[in-house]
């Protein structure tokens, strides 16, 4: 019988290498090619792992020839032990087996090597092995939440306390490539059987942290992938049995309707949200309070806007101060702040509107770059609707142009469009819009 070829495994460093990342997405096999040899690996050696003519893989490598059939691709991935998520595969026979001694410091459950992959598909996008291994992650978890398990879990609390923090001046997809890493962690505790109140504590963290991966989905702009993260925070919330807990991943998942075009359903989620937080003065009342505000505001419901605002501020006035800390977790000063210039942006109040974009900006900290740059848009398009559309168009393009590049996507952009559709057709050509415009394009 014979054996398999053996491997020419690339070096672990490419594939947290964006351009050689973004040419495996594209299958752009010259570029892998080219750049596996340069890695040192000979032509010989690749054709001898992929079971391919050596002649060919050097013309696939200087761009002589082309691989498109699956079965090649599939060589390919096998002989250079690229995981199958990398190329839109499906999970490579091999990536199920133990490492041999030599290798077992790079075992793909290693949480150090996951972070570090992780980190540079997430660098060149969130395009398809950055998503497959998202998904795969959280889709990991929903199965085991179905067993019984956990273990000890103090460190995993602290990790999504941590979190809760928020970016700390870090890119999001930075914070993503850790929370997830560190998420992943809760499938081994998961498959540990241990008492009831141990395993109601793993949940209860589990829904946090999927609830904060959502979130920065949400930020970037991946819609989808943050429902689904979503889906799961509220399967781990609702077997915690923390109803507040509950409450806060609703409001949260009804931002992404909220901030994306659907306020409707964005005030669905929000006022099931406040349905379930009760009628106590909790961080998670606050929050669907005023998300439901922005909702309704945005669906020109004025009336119920107003009633949700109050309902906000009275629950703010309540909140002790473990529940008005500055995190992602809890309803801190600025962040009501933030929901207030939103609401009453979208009301047309624009000196209330005014008054929280001062009062959040003075609370946020000076690394709070995607928050800040929210609310200067706000106040870009409170100058719009009280007539000086010019001067609205140099704060949304000054705002953007002082946001490092990173951060210039998802939720950012897609405010600052919302700002220059309002803007009618007839100051198009000005000189203002059209700096606007071009930041946009970028």
């Amino acid at each position: 019988m014979d054996l398999p070829p053996s491997p020419a495994q690339i070096p672990r460093g490419l594939l947290s290498d964006p351009v050689f990342v973004r040419a495996l997405a594209d299958r752009d096999f010259a570029t892998v090619l080219a750049t596996t040899h340069g890695s040192g690996i000979s032509f010989n050696r690749i054709s001898e792992a992929c079971g391919i003519k050596a002649d060919r893989i050097s013309k696939v490598a200087r761009g002589e020839a082309t691989v498109t059939a699956l079965d090649t691709i599939e060589r390919i991935a096998d002989g250079l032990r690229i995981p199958g998520a990398f190329l839109g595969l499906a999970q490579r026979p091999w990536e199920h087996t133990s490492p041999t001694p030599s290798t077992e410091s790079d075992d793909g459950d290693d949480p150090m090597k996951r972070r570090h992959i992780l980190r540079g598909a997430l660098a060149a996008g969130l395009t398809g092995p950055a998503l497959t291994a998202l998904t795969s992650t959280r889709q990991s978890l929903d199965q085991a939440l179905a067993a019984e398990t956990p273990a000890d879990l103090s460190d995993l609390e602290a990790a999504a306390e941590t979190y809760g923090y928020g970016y700390g001046g870090q890119p999001p997809t930075r914070v993503l490539a850790d929370l997830v890493t560190d998420f992943a962690g809760i499938r081994s505790l998961l498959h540990t059987p241990q008492p009831v109140t141990t395993r109601t504590r793993l949940c209860r963290a589990a829904g946090q942290m999927a609830g904060m991966a959502a979130i920065v989905l949400h930020d970037l702009g991946a819609r989808k992938e943050a429902r689904g993260w979503f889906a799961t925070a509220g399967r781990a919330a609702r077997e915690s049995g923390d109803r507040q807990l509950c409450a806060w991943v609703l409001a949260r998942e009804a931002m992404v309707p909220l901030n994306y075009g659907a306020p409707r359903a964005a005030a669905s989620l929000a006022e099931e949200a406040r349905h379930v937080a009760g009628s106590r003065p909790t961080a998670a009342a606050t929050l669907a309070a005023a998300v439901a505000a922005r909702a309704y505001a945005l669906s020109h419901k004025p009336d119920q806007a107003r009633e949700a605002l109050t309902a906000a501020d009275q629950f703010m006035e309540r909140l002790d101060g473990s529940e008005r800390a500055d995190t992602w977790l809890t309803h801190g000063d600025q962040k009501h702040h933030v929901h207030l210039s939103h609401a009453f942006t979208a009301l047309g109040d624009t000196h209330r509107a005014r008054e929280s974009q001062e009062q959040a900006l003075k609370l946020s900290a000076p690394t709070s770059s995607m928050t800040r740059t929210l609310l200067k848009i706000d106040g870009a398009a409170c100058a719009h609707h009280d007539g000086d559309t010019e001067q609205a168009c140099h704060r949304a393009t000054a705002a953007l142009t002082a946001l490092p590049a990173d951060y210039r996507t998802g939720l950012v952009r897609k405010r600052a469009m919302d700002l220059y559709r309002s803007i009618p057709a007839q100051h198009h050509q000005e000189n203002a819009m059209r700096e606007l415009r071009n930041i946009l394009a970028m």
